[in-house]
C-alpha cells in the first residue's frame, strides 16, 4: 500500500480496494463487484471521501428506523462482506435486526463462503442460505427474487447496502420500508428508498452503530421519532447531487 497517512482520505480508498481484492481471492467478492465498486469510489472523490451533514441526518433517520420496527433485516451481499462483516454483525446486534444473505451472481458455494466470514465475526444466527425456507418477490425475475421468508419476506424494514435497482423496486412494492448505503444519488435504488445514506459504507456502518447505540442509551423515543418523521428523503438526495456537482467538495445549504 502506498505510504499515505491513515488519517488522510485516500488511505481508506486504498485499504478498501485491498479488502475487496482479498475478498476476490476468497471468493466472497465476484470480479463484477469490483466494477460496481469503482463506479462507487468516483462518486465517492466527488463527495470529498468524507460523511457529510446530510449523510449523517439520513444515518440518524435509518437507526430510529431499526429500532422502531417490528422486523429489520440487513440483506448483504458480497462487496459488504468484504468491507464490513465486523460491523455488519456488530449493527445488527445494537439494532436487532437479522442478517440475510442475498446475491446477484448467485451460487451455493458464495452463499456458503459468506456464511463462514459472518459466523468468523462472531454472527450466529445467518438467514437466506437454505433452500427450504425461501420465498419469491413478486414481479423479479433474476434469482434475488428468492428470499429468506423468516428475513426478508416478512420483514417491514430492510436495511438494502449496494443494491440494485431491480429489486429494491420491488421490495418497494412489497411495501417494505427501504434503507440504503448508496455513494450515487441518482441510482434508482437511492431513489426508490425511503432513507438514503449518500456515504461511502466502511464510514456509514461505523457512525451508524454508534448512533444506535446512543439512541438506546438515552431512550429518548420521542427525539427519535420526531427526527424520522422529518426526514425528506427526496431533499436529501437533491442536496447530496449539489454537493456533487458544486466540485467545492463542501456541504450545500439546506
Amino acid at each position: 500500500m502506498s505510504q499515505i497517512p491513515n488519517d488522510h482520505p485516500r488511505a481508506a480508498s486504498l485499504r478498501t480496494r485491498e479488502l475487496l481484492a482479498r475478498g476476490l481471492e476468497k471468493g466472497i467478492v465476484v470480479p463484477e463487484g469490483l466494477i460496481a465498486h469503482g463506479r462507487g469510489e468516483a462518486f465517492d472523490y466527488l463527495l470529498g471521501e468524507r460523511t457529510t451533514d446530510l449523510a449523517y441526518s439520513a444515518m440518524q433517520s435509518a437507526c430510529a428506523s431499526l429500532l422502531f420496527a417490528a422486523h429489520p433485516v440487513i440483506s448483504v451481499n458480497g462487496n459488504a462482506v468484504a468491507l464490513c462483516a465486523k460491523e455488519i454483525v456488530e449493527l445488527s446486534e445494537v439494532t436487532g435486526a437479522v442478517v440475510e444473505v442475498n446475491l446477484f451472481y448467485k451460487s451455493k458455494e458464495r452463499e456458503v463462503l459468506i456464511e463462514k466470514e459472518l459466523k468468523k465475526n462472531g454472527l450466529n444466527t445467518i438467514l437466506g442460505t437454505r433452500t427450504d425456507s425461501r420465498e419469491i418477490i413478486p414481479g423479479l425475475k433474476s434469482k434475488r427474487k428468492q428470499v429468506d421468508r423468516n428475513g426478508i419476506f416478512k420483514s417491514d424494514t430492510v436495511v438494502i447496502p449496494l443494491e440494485d435497482g431491480d429489486r429494491a423496486e420491488a421490495l418497494a412494492r412489497m411495501g417494505k420500508r427501504l434503507i440504503t448505503i448508496d455513494l450515487n444519488p441518482l441510482s434508482r435504488t437511492a431513489k426508490v428508498c425511503h432513507i438514503s445514506i449518500i456515504d461511502n459504507i466502511i464510514r456509514a456502518l461505523p457512525a451508524m452503530i454508534s448512533i444506535a447505540k446512543e439512541f438506546k442509551k438515552k431512550s429518548n423515543q420521542v427525539k427519535m421519532r420526531t427526527m424520522l418523521n422529518g426526514f425528506n428523503n427526496q431533499a436529501n438526495l437533491t442536496q447530496s447531487l449539489k454537493i456533487i456537482r458544486s466540485g467545492s467538495r463542501e456541504d450545500c445549504e439546506t
